[in-house]
């Protein structure tokens, strides 16, 4: 099944979205940041995301492998 369709699997992808971003954000910035507008502008979005909200990202990673480890 897509993970379009599943939405424990859609949560699951975007987590994972936003913590690689943020972690190639800090490890290369310039790979992130010169692309801050049109599609790839969404990764941009994403590591800002991870960086203002880590406490509540890093929550919903443990909350969300708690539940796959339950499943």
């Amino acid at each position: 099944m897509s993970a379009l369709f599943n939405f424990q699997s859609l949560l699951l992808v975007i987590l994972l979205a936003i913590c690689t971003c943020t972690y190639v954000r800090s490890v290369a910035p310039r790979l992130v940041d010169r692309n801050k507008e049109g599609f790839l502008g969404l990764f941009f979005m994403a590591a800002r995301i991870g960086e203002r909200l880590s406490p509540y990202v890093a929550l919903a990673c443990i909350s969300m492998a708690g539940a796959l480890l339950l499943q």
